[in-house]
């Protein structure tokens, strides 16, 4: 199935005012009604995400003591994206987006009330709360590739980076406030409540869909599911196959999550001394030097190339992943933090940015799918991996080989680079 180029095309209510030639800042694409509207939107739902995520481990610790399952809370969050990213690359490339995300958002709003609801009655079990953790994260996942495939058609092609690193920086602002905010929803009101404000988190980016008029595909498709689905996904793995850039991408993805998730999988345990508030404060120092890469990277990007400031992040990532098993104080560590984050993100969004243009529209989102389900897969490996390491040799020594091990990732640089190009209109890619 093949997909026109897309012109964003918003309601009244909701169409843009901006000039054609916007300066091209790192808060550009804020300036536009359209895409400022619905990252305040994300923001709020984020938050929501967050205090879900805190108030299922806290409650699953009230349920019972049993390591085995409060660790299945945090596995049924994930288990979806290995079993679905690719179906959901696919559908959004086959279906309307917009109706999909719309699909999405309702989805996990009935998921978070209905667990709230129960958790309010005091009929939540274990399993049960699992079973709910599960239904959210497959939402969460249909959702991703077509949330992040419609970020070119709602914002400028010129910030199109700037509007990646934004997005990127709205679940690192959630990161700061969210797990802040549902510690003193849980401690006054219990973990029911966090669920139900999660449900009604959702709500902004609902009416935000309902209200912007995306323009139908010129031809009707007849979608045959599940046949059409396997042969989409298909297309997109042989296209993943035969595309330098996309190969790059992946390769380059799995590398750096696979060894920087050591610094955010061993974080709780390097803050152990300084307990749940030093944690939550540490979670703020990331999420301020995420917005703070945001705003740099849009500088970076006029002067250096996408290769350049990706492998200069990547440094200075391994540099703070060493120094965060050995800073001597919590100032110096909430430093560390605050540089990890700058660094995480500006990785991360260029990497994402070059994941969304590296194929054409029609192909944009099973592209994005692959991406994910290659990151994330490498932060669960990494995770485990790193963790068994640092049981057997030391948090501070398993940090410092999680160091090393960035570093000799950038060899992969000379024969996979990075191209991605913002300005890029819908239809144009670069040359393979």
């Amino acid at each position: 199935m093949s997909e026109a180029p897309v012109v964003p095309h918003v309601s009244p209510a909701i169409e843009p005012h901006t000039p054609p030639h916007t300066p091209n800042s790192a808060f550009a694409p804020l300036r536009e009604p359209l895409f400022r509207i619905l990252w305040i939107a994300a923001v709020i739902s984020y938050i929501g995400t967050w205090m879900q995520r805190i108030g299922a481990a806290w409650l699953m610790t009230q349920l019972t003591t049993s390591p085995l399952l409060v660790g299945l809370v945090q596995g049924s969050a994930g288990l979806p994206a290995f079993l679905f990213m690719l179906p959901a690359g696919a559908l959004a490339d086959m279906m309307d987006r917009r109706k999909l995300l719309l699909y999405t958002q309702w989805w996990m709003v009935f998921a978070a009330l209905g667990l709230g609801i129960l958790t309010v009655m005091h009929l939540t079990t274990p399993w049960l709360l699992i079973f709910f953790t599960f239904l959210l994260g497959i939402g969460a996942v249909l959702n991703d590739p077509a949330w992040q495939a419609v970020t070119p058609e709602v914002a400028r092609p010129e910030q199109h980076a700037a509007a990646v690193a934004l997005n990127s920086a709205a679940f690192n602002v959630a990161r700061a406030v969210g797990p802040a905010f549902a510690g003193v929803v849980v401690a006054t009101s219990g973990s029911g409540a966090a669920f139900l404000i999660n449900a009604a988190s959702f709500f902004g980016v609902i009416l935000f869909l309902y209200r912007w008029k995306r323009p139908r595909m010129p031809r009707a498709v007849s979608v045959n599911l599940p046949g059409d689905m396997m042969s989409s996904i298909a297309a997109g793995i042989r296209h993943a196959s035969s595309s330098r850039h996309v190969k790059s991408v992946l390769i380059r993805s799995v590398a750096f999550s696979s060894c920087g998730v050591a610094y955010l999988s061993l974080l709780p345990l390097v803050c152990q001394p300084y307990k749940a508030t030093g944690f939550g404060l540490l979670w703020a120092f990331f999420g301020i030097g995420a917005l703070s890469g945001a705003v740099a990277l849009s500088h970076l990007r006029k002067h250096f190339s996408i290769d350049t400031v990706v492998a200069a992040a990547i440094g200075l990532f391994a540099l703070m992943t060493a120094a965060l098993g050995r800073a001597p104080n919590f100032a110096a560590l909430g430093a560390v933090t605050f540089l990890a984050g700058m660094a995480w993100i500006v990785i991360l969004a260029s990497l994402n940015v070059t994941a969304q243009t590296m194929c054409p529209p029609a192909m944009r989102a099973r592209a994005i799918s692959l991406y994910l389900l290659v990151l994330q897969g490498g932060m669960a490996l990494g995770a485990t991996v790193w963790g068994a390491i640092a049981s057997r040799i030391g948090i501070s020594t398993a940090l410092l080989a999680a160091a090393l091990a960035l570093v000799l990732g950038l060899a992969l640089v000379p024969r996979h680079r990075l191209v991605a190009d913002s300005t890029l209109t819908p239809g144009t890619m670069p040359a393979d």
